[in-house]
C-alpha cells in the first residue's frame, strides 16, 4: 500500500474532521518518509535545523491552498485513481498558438467537449525571456502568468470553468534550471553568494572540465558543452541546455525548501497534473553522467511526499524521456514504489511506433515492449504519438542487434527516412541536433507530414492521400486503446501539416522543433462538416474512436494489457482484459499491403464465434474468409469479446 493509499483511508473516515485535521494526519502518515529521504540526500548531521524549516514550511504552505481545493483534494482521494480512467483523453497545445490567450481558450472550450477531449496540458504560461526562451522553458517566473496569455485572474477563470465541465489541466513545472532573468540568476550576478550557491558556480574551468568529461550534450548543434562563462559574475555556471537556462543546484537543501514553495504555488493556481520538466537531470555528481542518478529519484520522490500532504488531489508526470528501464524507474522503486511520479511519458511506445511505420515491422516494438517491466498498479502512462518536442530514437541497441540490424545504422536510416534523405519514403520531416560526432540525431514534424500526408498531398495522389490517412488513425488508435491517458497534439485530430514559418523568425529558425507546433487552423474546423477532406476523416474517426474508448471500461489502466504474437512481423496485436468475458483486441498492420492471420487465433483468445468477430469501429459482425482474417493495409481493428 503506497501513500496515496492511506490518505484515500484517512478520506474515507473523516467523519467530523475538519479539512486542517486531515491535513495533520496526512503530515503524521508521511512524516517518516519525509525525513528519511530528506536526510537521505542531505546529511542530518548538517542540517537537522534545515529539516525543522521544512516542518514549519509544510502547514504554512497548507494554508496558502484555496478551500475549495482543498474540498477537492479530499474528493479526489476518495475517488482513488482517477487519473487511470478509460474517461480520460487529452490534448497539449501552446495557447498562443491555438487560441491567442486564455480568454479565447476559454471560447474554444465547446471545440474539446465535441471531439471528446477532457484533458488539457497548456505549454508554459509564465513569464520568460523576450528573444530565445526554449519554448518557454526558460521561466522568469513559477506562477505569474505572462501578460500575453492574460492573466492570473483569468487562468483562474479557466480553471474554474474547466472544473465545471470536469476537465483536468496540466502545467509544466521546470524544476532542473530557471532562466538567467529570474530573480535568483540575477542576485547571483549582482555578486550575491548565497543565491551564487543556488546554481552550480565555478571561479575556473577546473571542476567544470571534470564534469565534462562524463556529461553528454543536450543540443550539441546550438549549445555546445554544459557551462556558459557570465561575465557579470566572472564565473561559470553549469547550463546543461542552453546558455541561458541555469541548472539548480540541488545539493543545496535552500533550493530544495524554495522550489517547494513554487510548485505549491503553481498547484494552488488550480493545476490538477504538473509535469515534472527535465526531472532526470535534478542531481549532478562528478564522473557521472548526471542523468537518472538515485538522488534525482529521491528527490521527486521528497516533492510527491510534501506536495501529497498539502494538495494530494494534484499529481505528478515525470517528463523523462530516457530508456525504458529508466523510465519504470520514476513510477518508484523498492520504499518509493507508488511514491514518487503517478504518471510517466511512455516515450518507449512513442519510439517504437515510428520504429514501426519505417520499417513496417513490429517485432522490434514487440520485443522491447515485453522487456519492459510492469509498471506498479497505482501509475500510468501518458501515451503519445509525438509531443511539442523532437522525436528521440530512444531504442535499445540490444534488442535491435537481435533483429539482426546494426543499431548505429538502423538509426541512420530512421534519420533519413523520416528527414527527407531518402526519395522513396513518405515522410518529410526535420533532423533536429545531430551530432555529427556521435552520429546521432532527433526528428521533428507533425504527424500528417511524418506520416506521408503533406507529399502526397503536393503530389495530388489519392492513393497516397488515403494511405497516410488511415496511418494517422492507425497510431492515435493505437494510443487510444493502450494502457494510460491518450495524448493528441492539437492539431493533429485535423491532420495539420508541417509550419515551415519558423524559418522567418530570428528567435525560432535554429530550432526546428517549431516546423510541429503550427498555429491552430480555425477554417479547416470551420469547415470539416461541409467537405469531404483527409482533415474531415481523420477528426470524425478520431472523435468516434475517443467515445468508443469511454463506452469502454476494459480500457481503465489497471495493468491489464496483455501482447500477443501472431507470427505475422507486420502485425500488431494486444488485448485488454477485464475478467474472463470482457476484453478488446486491438489489431493493426502496418504494412503497405493487405496481411492475414490465421482465424483460430482469434477463436482461442475468445474473439471469434461462428467464424465471425466483432469489430466495434464499424459496429458489425464480420465473417472471416476461409478462415484467415484480412487486415488492410493500416487498418485499425477494435475487435469484442464475443459473448
Amino acid at each position: 500500500m503506497n501513500q496515496a493509499a492511506l490518505h484515500k483511508l484517512i478520506a474515507s473516515q473523516k467523519g467530523e474532521q475538519s479539512l486542517e485535521e486531515l491535513f495533520q494526519l496526512r503530515l503524521a502518515t508521511n512524516l517518516t518518509l519525509i525525513k528519511d529521504l530528506f536526510f537521505s540526500l542531505y546529511p542530518e548531521e548538517h542540517y537537522s535545523e534545515t529539516f525543522e524549516k521544512l516542518l514549519k514550511k509544510l502547514p504554512k504552505l497548507f494554508k496558502t491552498r484555496p478551500e475549495i481545493l482543498k474540498q477537492q483534494d479530499i474528493a479526489r482521494l476518495e475517488k482513488g485513481n482517477w487519473y487511470q480512467s478509460e474517461k480520460l483523453v487529452g490534448t497539449q497545445l501552446y495557447v498562443d498558438q491555438f487560441s491567442k490567450d486564455l480568454n479565447g481558450l476559454v471560447e474554444k472550450l465547446p471545440y474539446f467537449e465535441d471531439l471528446g477531449i477532457n484533458f488539457l496540458h497548456l505549454m508554459p504560461l509564465t513569464t520568460r525571456p523576450k528573444g530565445e526562451n526554449d519554448g518557454g522553458y526558460a521561466v522568469n517566473s513559477y506562477d505569474k502568468i505572462d501578460k500575453k496569455y492574460g492573466t492570473q485572474k483569468d487562468f483562474e477563470k479557466l480553471t474554474k470553468q474547466l472544473r465545471e465541465k470536469e476537465i483536468y489541466v496540466m502545467l509544466d513545472f521546470v524544476v532542473n534550471h530557471t532562466s538567467n532573468e529570474y530573480p535568483w540568476a540575477k542576485k547571483a550576478m549582482a555578486g550575491n553568494k548565497k543565491y551564487q550557491e543556488y546554481y552550480y558556480t565555478y571561479t575556473d574551468r577546473k571542476i567544470p572540465d571534470e564534469f565534462e568529461k562524463n556529461l553528454p550534450e543536450i543540443f550539441p548543434q546550438t549549445a555546445p558543452g554544459n557551462y556558459t562563462f557570465v561575465p557579470e559574475m566572472n564565473k561559470w555556471v553549469m547550463t546543461c541546455f542552453n546558455s541561458y537556462q541555469w541548472d539548480l543546484n540541488y545539493t543545496n537543501p535552500e533550493v530544495f525548501l524554495e522550489m517547494l514553495a513554487n510548485l505549491v504555488n503553481l498547484a494552488n493556481l488550480g493545476v490538477d497534473v504538473v509535469r515534472f520538466d527535465a526531472l532526470a537531470f535534478l542531481w549532478k555528481k562528478m564522473g557521472t553522467i548526471s542523468q537518472n542518478l538515485p538522488e534525482a529519484h529521491m528527490l521527486t520522490s521528497l516533492f510527491r511526499m510534501c506536495l501529497q500532504v498539502i494538495a494530494p488531489g494534484t499529481i505528478l508526470l515525470a517528463e523523462a524521456i530516457v530508456a525504458p528501464t529508466n523510465i519504470i524507474k520514476y513510477f518508484g522503486e523498492n520504499s518509493r514504489t507508488g511514491n514518487e511520479c503517478e504518471l510517466a511519458y511512455n516515450a518507449s511506445l512513442m519510439a517504437l511506433l515510428w520504429n514501426a511505420i519505417a520499417t513496417k515491422e513490429t517485432l522490434l516494438l514487440h520485443k522491447s515492449i515485453t522487456n519492459i517491466p510492469q509498471k506498479p498498479k497505482d501509475g500510468t502512462w501518458i501515451n503519445y504519438i509525438r509531443c511539442h518536442d523532437d522525436i528521440g530514437l530512444g531504442l535499445d541497441d540490444r534488442f535491435i542487434h537481435e533483429m539482426g540490424w546494426n543499431p548505429q545504422e538502423h538509426r541512420k536510416f530512421l534519420l533519413n527516412y523520416y528527414c527527407q534523405k531518402l526519395a522513396w519514403s513518405p515522410a518529410k520531416g526535420m533532423l533536429f541536433m545531430y551530432n555529427s560526432k556521435t552520429g546521432d540525431g532527433r526528428i521533428t514534424g507533425s504527424a500528417a507530414s511524418l506520416l506521408g500526408l503533406e507529399k502526397a498531398l503536393e503530389e495530388n495522389d489519392i492513393a497516397l492521400i488515403d494511405e497516410a490517412v488511415a496511418k494517422i488513425i492507425m497510431l492515435h488508435g493505437i494510443i487510444l486503446a493502450f494502457g494510460g491517458i491518450p495524448l493528441i497534439y492539437a492539431g493533429d485530430e485535423i491532420a495539420t501539416l508541417n509550419d515551415y514559418s519558423f524559418l522567418k523568425n530570428k528567435n525560432k529558425k535554429e530550432d526546428s522543433r517549431w516546423v510541429n507546433r503550427p498555429y491552430h487552423d480555425w477554417d479547416v474546423v470551420s469547415n470539416l462538416k461541409s467537405k469531404a477532406t483527409p482533415q474531415s476523416k481523420v477528426f470524425f474517426t478520431l472523435k468516434k474512436l475517443i467515445a468508443l474508448r469511454k463506452q469502454l471500461s476494459v480500457f481503465a489502466d489497471a495493468n491489464n494489457l496483455f501482447l500477443h504474437q501472431t507470427n505475422n512481423k507486420h502485425i500488431l496485436v494486444f488485448e485488454r482484459k477485464k475478467g474472463e468475458n470482457d476484453g478488446v483486441l486491438v489489431i493493426c498492420n502496418f504494412n503497405t499491403t493487405a496481411e492475414v492471420i490465421d482465424g483460430s487465433f482469434l477463436a482461442k483468445l475468445g474473439y471469434l464465434k461462428n467464424q465471425e468477430f466483432n469489430d466495434l469501429i464499424t459496429a458489425k459482425k464480420t465473417k472471416l474468409n476461409s478462415g484467415f482474417l484480412e487486415i488492410e493495409p493500416y487498418q485499425l481493428l477494435w475487435v469484442r469479446k464475443m459473448g
